[in-house]
């Protein structure tokens, strides 16, 4: 979902209208926290956009960014095949802030040594401050940062100075002498360093320049202008899942061209449980759109059947889909446009950004376009946004906060909770325990203290005794997360009172699970979705 011109111009089309003249971007060099550092650069109400690392000087000053932040990584900078930036980049006159190997990769291409450390750095370290600067402005000197790294920094060549360090790090932070280029050996990006929301903003606000004038509310007003341009007399069809992405999606067009919209609803028989009569209630009296419903539950499960290669399955539904929603909006007259609630995450999980990461973790319905047979052209308005953004949109434009808060629903379904063969039976099965489970968060008031939540059904089955009789029945797994922004996310520590209620009640009432376990497994390494 962005409001990119075309669906091969987003990222430039992006940059241009969200962050104007005002836009940080982060070069990927593998990390882990790439995207948390997008996110903490978007708290300072900047607009920051993550691309790759092998971007060539010209392409960077195409995008005119106002400060350049090189990303962490895994890899050594002496390593075969390590990830490398263009030195072009630092003759551009930006800011920039290496962050870890973006530090040492920094250094080395500008004639300094990077050297094993003598001690490897993993955890708090308390850092001082050396020198007064623009960077640590505001900050004491001496605070607690969070290291994570082998190599380190050795010789500076004279360029640098050392404006920080630890025990065991000498230049756990320097500037050039010359030219408004910082490193840091630490990650300030994550809540584990002290004051490093402060030691970001003020890198973008005070070294950058920037002003922190971006705001959801002025770009719901872009994306409007954007929309009307783009759209003109024509029709927009938007498809609907009943999650908050779409919902945004089709309240912001819905308030921008009014009946010019219409809406298409596939149910797949593959949806939450009473999900299909929350969307037509949503759709028809809160936002009083023309909302067509298509019933295609025995097509799709006709599809799926015999088939348990989650792969397969995702894209045996996007085609389903694509036929089902097709053959709908043939009786849509006068429709150009499509649409969709592309987020950030999925652009940069996908690796369908031109200039973005372009490691493919999974792949993703709605991002890329649809087939050219469709004929429509692409509107995506929140393709640059994360899922905290979506719902403070969500909220600037007057959707019930039951519709925001709802936890994300992925695409495909349940099927992607349902591990192996899709069965009307076991999608039965997950669909009663995953109401139970939701249920009881609600009783719990812990909902909205989890980001999202949902029980899988384990293509196991277990022995049990459920009163005098052996039972060989289902393993049912729940996954409930925290997370600020979906790229990363830690498992939620349920009371224990709250896990075995919400345990007992689907065993005792969900015929087909005699077993419950909760997953305790973070991202990374794992995904949040188990398919």
């Amino acid at each position: 979902m962005t409001e990119s011109a075309s669906a091969n111009s987003s990222d430039a089309a992006g940059l241009d209208t969200l962050g104007q003249d005002e836009r940080v971007l982060v070069m990927d060099f593998g990390s882990q926290t790439a995207q948390l550092i997008a996110r903490r650069v978007r708290d300072q109400n900047v607009f920051c956009q993550i691309v790759r690392c092998d971007l060539t000087a010209d392409r960077i000053k195409e995008l005119n960014p106002k400060g350049l932040i090189l990303s962490g990584g895994p890899a050594s900078v002496y390593s075969e095949g390590a990830p490398r930036v263009d030195p072009g980049v630092f003759e551009l006159g930006i800011p920039i802030l290496g962050i870890c190997y973006g530090m040492q990769l920094m250094c080395h291409l500008m004639g300094g040594e990077i050297l094993p450390a003598e001690s490897r750095e993993f955890g708090r370290a308390a850092c001082s401050s050396k020198n007064s600067n623009r960077l640590f402005n505001g900050l004491p000197e001496t605070f607690n940062a969070w290291m994570s790294h082998g190599d380190q920094v050795g010789s500076l060549d004279g360029m640098f100075e050392v404006i920080a360090s630890t025990k065991t790090c000498a230049n756990a932070a320097i500037q050039h002498k010359d030219r408004p280029i910082y490193g840091i050996q630490f990650h300030p990006e994550v809540t584990h360093t002290e004051f490093g929301a402060q030691l970001l903003s003020n890198f973008v606000r005070d070294i950058c320049g920037c002003s922190g004038a971006w705001r959801i509310s002025s770009l719901i007003e872009q994306e409007k202008q954007i929309i009307r341009d783009k759209v003109g007399n024509n029709r927009v069809i938007c498809g609907l899942s009943g999650g908050v992405d779409s919902s945004v999606v089709a309240a912001l067009i819905a308030e921008t061209i009014g009946d010019q919209l219409s809406c298409i609803f596939v149910d797949n028989g593959l949806l939450r449980k009473g999900e299909r009569d929350q969307v037509e209630k949503n759709f028809t009296e809160h936002f009083k759109t023309d909302l067509h419903v298509v019933d295609a539950r025995d097509r799709f499960m006709n599809e799926l059947a015999g088939v348990d290669d989650p792969q397969k399955k995702r894209k045996i539904i996007g085609k389903v889909f694509i036929d089902c929603f097709r053959d709908e909006a043939k009786s849509i007259e006068n429709a150009k446009f499509l649409a969709q609630g592309t987020l950030y995450p999925d652009v940069i999980e996908s690796g369908a950004n031109p200039d973005g990461p372009a490691a493919t973790i999974k792949s993703h319905h709605n991002v890329g376009g649809l087939p050219e047979e469709l004929g429509f052209e692409l509107i995506e308005p929140l393709r640059d946004l994360f899922k905290d953004e979506v719902r403070r949109m969500g909220l600037e434009l007057g959707l019930p906060e039951e519709m925001v808060w709802r936890h994300p629903f992925p695409g495909p379904g349940l099927a992607v909770r349902c591990l192996g063969e899709v069965t009307e039976e076991r999608l039965s099965i997950i669909r009663e325990a995953d109401a139970i489970l939701i249920e009881e968060l609600y009783a719990a008031g812990l909902y909205r203290d989890i980001q999202q939540a949902f029980v899988v059904l384990l293509p196991v089955q277990s022995v049990g005794v459920m009163g005098d009789a052996r039972t060989y029945e289902n393993v049912a797994a729940i996954r409930a997360i925290e997370s600020e922004d979906f790229m990363t996310a830690d498992w939620f520590p349920f009371p224990h009172d709250v896990l075995q209620r919400i345990s007992t009640r689907i065993i005792n009432s969900v015929r087909g699970i005699n077993r419950v376990v909760y997953d305790i497994s973070s991202k990374p390494p794992s995904t949040i979705e188990w398919e």
